[in-house]
């Protein structure tokens, strides 16, 4: 089964797709949902203790491991009024990227090299 892109924005399932293709993820559902500031703070604090608003949030559900049913990837939540060093689209790819159990912040830029290989890959 592909993945389930229906829960995406419709102008940022092509970096979602890419984004998912580099990872090697072919199937599964996740959702993107864009939110104002007040929400992605709220989210921020609640889930990282962090009070203040950011640009993208991810939250992951599904391990890699085997699943019964469908595979649920998770959800990333982009506050597009934080997004001021990236677009939309670098910010999608860079959620979905955690998703899929990247953490720059933990690995050797192998993350952010990935993240600009999808968006070379998609003109941007």
């Amino acid at each position: 089964m592909p993945v389930d892109l229906s829960d995406v924005p419709a102008d940022l399932r092509e970096p979602v797709t890419a984004a998912l293709a580099a990872a090697g993820v072919e199937d599964g559902h996740l959702a993107v949902e864009l939110v104002g500031a007040e929400r992605i703070r709220e989210l921020n604090r609640e889930h990282r203790g962090k009070d203040e608003a950011t640009d993208v949030l991810s939250f992951p559900l599904d391990g890699a491991g085997p699943v019964a049913g469908p595979r649920e990837l998770g959800d990333v939540a982009i506050c597009p009024e934080h997004c001021r060093d990236m677009s939309l689209a670098e910010t999608a790819v860079h959620g979905v990227l955690h998703l899929c159990g990247y953490d720059h912040e933990v690995d050797d830029g192998e993350m952010l090299a990935l993240q600009d290989e999808v968006l070379a890959g998609l003109g941007r």
